[in-house]
């Protein structure tokens, strides 16, 4: 049943995982870097936008300090991500180190879009869908690196894809609750702190708005929260 559930919540993720590591695989074989590249970069580092960077960083010889701070300030949201799964993933066990490593925006957005129905295992559905997710990001990245071995593709665009994708989980997040609050939180700080610290630095502290303004609004965003599984 666990299974069965994450399989199908995780419809959409596979749809633009598969698409997304693809791209991905495209991407690093065109610069020279085989299938086998895609797959353990898929497996041990798993940041679909950070492994797109990634791609940039690899051709162009980056310094290991160089590509530990665009590291930092690609995925510095995952601080925040991890802060707020502290009480979902206690008492996960052995499987937590896993669940906080396979961690990302779409694990996150299923993660915590709601309750899992009765007769599914929270703890199982989480795991699965994490790990499901990952296969299909694997799969994608690899199968990408080797159909861009076989054919020539014009690759101008492609990382774009990342983008789509995370517009994509907003929208499927803002559809699937009526408490829009957090969400106008998140877009309001984001482009104000664009404004004030331009494309290049806005992102730590954009987040760093967006945690201490859900911090304050925390009881507030609860009780609406309460006040929507009573309503059905």
């Amino acid at each position: 049943m666990s299974i069965r559930y994450a399989f199908k919540r995780s419809l959409p993720v596979m749809a633009g995982y598969l698409v997304l590591g693809m791209g991905f695989g495209i991407l690093l074989e065109a610069k020279g870097y085989s299938a086998v590249w895609a797959f353990f970069m898929s497996v041990f580092i798993y940041a679909g936008s950070m492994q797109y960077v990634a791609v940039d960083l690899l051709a162009g010889g980056a310094s290991l300090i160089s590509a530990a701070l665009m590291t930092l300030m690609v995925n510095a949201r995952h601080l925040f991500y991890g802060i707020s799964m502290i009480d979902r993933y206690k008492d996960m066990g052995k499987k937590k180190p896993y669940l906080v490593f396979a961690l990302t925006d779409e694990t996150y957005s299923l993660v915590c879009g709601g309750e899992v129905p009765q007769g599914v295992d929270q703890k199982k559905y989480f795991f699965w869908v994490s790990l499901m997710n990952q296969s299909y990001w694997i799969i994608g990245s690899t199968a990408g690196a080797l159909i861009g071995s076989h054919l020539s593709f014009n690759t101008e665009g492609i990382d774009f894809s990342m983008t789509a994708l995370f517009i994509v989980v907003f929208i499927e997040q803002w559809k699937g609750t009526k408490n829009h609050l957090s969400a106008v939180i998140g877009v309001a700080a984001s482009v104000i702190c664009l404004l004030l610290f331009g494309a290049d630095g806005f992102l730590i502290p954009s987040m760093l708005a967006i945690t201490a303004a859900l911090t304050v609004l925390r009881k507030i965003l609860d009780k609406k929260e309460e006040g929507e599984k009573k309503n059905g």
